[in-house]
């Protein structure tokens, strides 16, 4: 038989070992307190293929100081871009060509270069803007062609015009600047997304005119810098506008910016193109970002924290790839027009 004294030790024990047992019932996670893990937000982004590397490397590095944003970009090109976005199938968009539409706020993202990229045994090719014109027009079918041989002498075989086979802001961009260089092609052709190419075969994507290129001797097409740069291949240096012959480069793209600057600062939508400055690259242009001018939600707040974290870090992140970062000036009108865009919780 148990002793008093014992049993009332037992009985305060078991007592205690309620009690501990009791607050800490209360205090799990299975006493139905909220949990404290991050919700995943999922942001559906697409369009130009014109700043997929870019947008890949903001990406990465905004998703180790954000984990648990994951933000999906699709490199489907500005004209597929635009009309997911119409159709409410992604949550924002990325698009080469000024979009001018009521319903979003489209802010510049950072600044580059359509380059002329080609397949030919040769380490320098000059062309004019009357040659590049009369070359996509189908006009010089060969690379001995005289008024060629005269600036590039040795050249021989036919031409292969390599151009985009889906709509395309690169293609908005280039056949702006041939639009602008050349009568017949603006009165026969113009400028767009789309055009009915006169010459040439197609290619999907910046990736797929660049690998075309890569793997047909005697082809000439056009292509965001950084995919000539990325694929091995070289490009064309190409008279401006002030006559003297020019390579695309940091240098050649920001004096084209810096010409425009003040008709950026008016509409940072201005075209680059055909800059009169000495230095300048001739086929300059910014890419852009679209966004619905209302956002709902944790999506909503994730594309706007991400999209100010870019502005802010992000553009450190676009000389390593063959961008240029966007001018001081311009930076702050796109924080403007972020802080525009309506959020709703």
């Amino acid at each position: 038989m148990m002793r008093p004294g014992i049993s009332k030790v037992v009985a305060g024990v078991i007592v205690l070992v309620v009690v501990v047992a009791l607050v800490l019932l209360m205090f799990s996670p299975i006493s139905g307190s909220k949990q404290t893990t991050p919700k995943v937000v999922r942001v559906k982004w697409a369009g130009a293929s014109f700043p997929y590397p870019l947008y890949l490397t903001w990406i990465k590095e905004y998703s180790k100081i954000n984990p648990n944003v994951i933000i999906d970009y699709q490199s489907v090109g500005s004209g597929a871009g635009i009309r997911l976005l119409n159709e409410s199938s992604i949550d924002f968009a990325a698009s080469d060509m000024p979009l001018y539409d009521e319903r979003y706020v489209v802010i510049p993202s950072v600044t580059g270069a359509v380059v002329l990229a080609y397949n030919l045994p040769c380490d320098e090719l000059k062309l004019t803007p009357d040659i590049i014109a009369d070359i996509f027009l189908g006009k010089i079918k060969r690379w001995d062609d005289p008024r060629i041989a005269k600036l590039n002498p040795g050249l021989s075989g036919d031409i292969t015009v390599v151009h985009r086979s889906d709509g395309s802001g690169t293609t908005y961009i280039f056949t702006s600047y041939l639009s602008i260089i050349s009568e017949e092609w603006n009165k026969t052709v113009g400028r767009g997304l789309v055009v009915q190419w006169p010459v040439g075969i197609g290619g999907k994507g910046n990736e797929g005119v660049a690998a075309t290129i890569k793997q047909t001797p005697g082809s000439i097409g056009y292509v965001e810098y950084t995919y000539a740069v990325q694929a091995g291949i070289k490009s064309a240096i190409i008279r401006n506008k002030a006559g003297n012959f020019v390579k695309a480069n940091e240098t050649t793209v920001k004096a084209a910016v810096a010409s425009f600057l003040e008709k950026l600062k008016a509409d940072p939508r201005a075209p680059m193109l055909n800059s009169a400055d000495a230095k300048a690259y001739p086929i300059v242009s910014n890419t852009y970002i679209v966004i619905p001018k209302k956002l709902k939600g944790d999506t909503g707040k994730a594309i706007l924290d991400f999209l100010k974290w870019a502005l802010k870090y992000g553009q450190a992140y676009a000389t390593p790839l063959g961008y240029v970062p966007l001018p001081n000036e311009v930076v702050e009108i796109d924080e403007r027009l972020l802080e525009g865009i309506e959020w709703i919780p």
